[in-house]
């Protein structure tokens, strides 16, 4: 049977110039009630656990080689995190498959669809990281766990979300109202209070 999960998306609450709609990750999935079908996809990766060696320079005094590593280990995330973007844009879901991007352009983000994740900008709920690892079952098939305080172990690892809509942009969610919150916490079924604690740099 197929895995169903439900995710819950933040929206803009400050006043906008005229013209300039206060927008949602939501916004750019199709709503039940249209004809065709739309897709949110997810993802999950690491580059493993480099503690052994951070480890052994530790015991060796060597702080370069520690912050070389642990370097090394994120960048080396964040490409396979690139590598499997590229594959849904040109491959799996085919949308850009004639999609010939530079590097330059590749760092100007110039391609179409965004990637944004748990605990940034447009979606400031690092708990939403959660509904990943259950969909994805990501700790029965990577290793990788999340903290009590939903950090990811190993710590170089990314995960997120996929958007295909071709005006989807990075932005921020920004100050919320209590209205909100409330509201989020419902579609949630979590307890405000608990919410107010994930939410609180965002709080207005």
């Amino acid at each position: 049977s197929k895995a169903v999960a439900k995710f819950h998306f933040l929206r803009q609450q400050r006043k906008m110039a005229a013209g300039i709609p206060n927008i949602s990750l939501a916004d750019l999935v199709a709503p039940e009630n249209v004809e065709h079908s739309d897709y949110l996809g997810v993802f999950a990766v690491t580059s493993g656990s480099v503690d052994h060696l951070v480890n052994k320079y530790n015991a060796d005094h060597d702080d370069y080689k520690i912050i070389m590593v642990k370097i090394l280990a994120d960048r080396m995330a964040e490409a396979m995190a690139e590598f499997l973007h590229e594959r849904v844009r040109k491959e799996f879901w085919g949308y850009a498959k004639n999609e010939n991007l530079t590097n330059k352009d590749l760092i100007k983000e110039s391609y179409v669809g965004i990637r944004p994740a748990p605990g940034y900008p447009a979606c400031p709920d690092h708990t939403e990281k959660q509904i990943i690892w259950d969909l994805l079952e990501v700790e029965e098939n990577t290793g990788m766990k999340l903290t009590e305080s939903f950090a990811m172990h190993p710590a170089s690892s990314v995960s997120g979300f996929y958007f295909a809509h071709p005006h989807s942009k990075y932005f921020a969610v920004g100050k919320i109202g209590e209205d909100q919150l409330v509201d989020y916490a419902m579609r949630k079924q979590t307890d405000v209070q608990i919410m107010r604690k994930w939410l609180s740099p965002n709080l207005d």
